[in-house]
């Protein structure tokens, strides 16, 4: 079975192309502001709203997988809220709806950071909204969790951000938190009853959009016990953009949190305080379909399971040239 995954698409509409420098706006300090500009110019993406025709490559690149999967962030999040910003919201539609042209019944997707919101990285805006979980399941057709077998195999996408909730509360509208309790709690129940029935001697691939998931992840007692036996197969995250950053949290991990310089440095160091049990969920990652501006190092995964298990599992980094020329206008 040839196997199909791409991640953060972050494909920008017209609306979301129109606000540039969407970051930097809402930045008040000017030296936080002209760090951020730096980071984005020299190491991260200089233009987060460029890169829509490497869906397109990644399309015509794979016109036959037996599985598609998509590993969340469909929208560049320009309004930091996530799918209840319309702007956002037609992002995400116009990327689902290529991929679900192109591949139909053989395609699934799992919910991103993005496309819930994610508080901006300096200046404070914005944060998870209630409203967007709504959109991505009702308007998006995305789903918490879904369920594939092949084989040997059972594929399992989860919604990370709602898995670690905690870690976003400073971020969450505070009449919004029992609601979130709450679906954390029924999603939490859809991934009990996922594994409780994983038979015997079958292995489980994950997919994970944020590893910052997966010690929450670790805590309940079904997953445990998968590790302990050996049958997490791996776990496929997003997020990270490129094996650099990837790289560089391996190191980080078990460094204390700190809460002093803002939330999103005590987001990033609560994630990499407990990053040591990545190793146990044998992460993969797949980038983004531009990398980072550094490297330009994007592509996708490819792989090649067999059923049966005899075979271990092919898997294939592709890299997309970074001068790709758009050819869909």
């Amino acid at each position: 079975m040839r196997l199909l995954v791409l991640s953060d698409v972050h494909f920008a509409s017209e609306a979301e192309r129109a606000r540039v420098g969407h970051e930097a706006r809402v930045i008040r300090n000017p030296i936080l502001r002209l760090g951020a500009l730096a980071w984005r110019n020299w190491v991260w993406l200089r233009d987060p709203c460029g890169h829509n025709h490497r869906l397109d490559a990644i399309i015509d690149r794979n016109p036959e997988p037996d599985l598609v999967i998509a590993n969340g962030d469909f929208t560049v999040d320009s309004a930091f809220i996530g799918a209840s910003d319309p702007a956002a919201r037609e992002s995400s539609w116009i990327a689902l709806e290529q991929l679900r042209a192109a591949y139909g019944a053989r395609f699934r997707a799992t919910i991103g950071d993005h496309d819930l919101g994610k508080m901006s990285l300096f200046g404070g805006a914005g944060g998870p909204r209630l409203d967007s979980l709504r959109q991505c399941v009702e308007f998006l057709g995305l789903q918490t969790h879904w369920v594939h077998d092949v084989g040997q195999y059972r594929l399992l996408g989860v919604a990370s951000s709602i898995l670690a909730l905690p870690v976003f509360h400073r971020e969450l509208i505070p009449d919004e938190l029992p609601a979130w309790e709450h679906a954390r709690e029924q999603h939490l129940d859809e991934i009990r009853s996922a594994l409780a029935t994983l038979e015997a001697g079958r292995k489980l691939i994950l997919f994970c959009h944020d590893p910052t998931a997966l010690p929450f992840l670790r805590r309940e007692p079904e997953v445990r016990r998968i590790l302990d036996a050996g049958r997490m197969e791996c776990t496929v995250i997003g997020h990270l953009h490129t094996p650099l950053i990837l790289s560089m949290a391996r190191r980080l991990a078990g460094i204390p949190e700190i809460h002093w310089m803002g939330v999103t440095a005590r987001r990033y160091t609560i994630a990499l305080r407990e990053a040591a049990c990545w190793k146990e969920f044998r992460v993969r990652l797949c980038p983004s379909p531009a990398g980072c501006q550094l490297l330009k190092d994007g592509g996708f995964l490819r792989a090649d399971i067999d059923p049966a298990g005899t075979r271990p599992i092919a898997w294939e980094r592709v890299r997309l040239p970074w001068d790709l020329e758009p050819n869909r206008g």
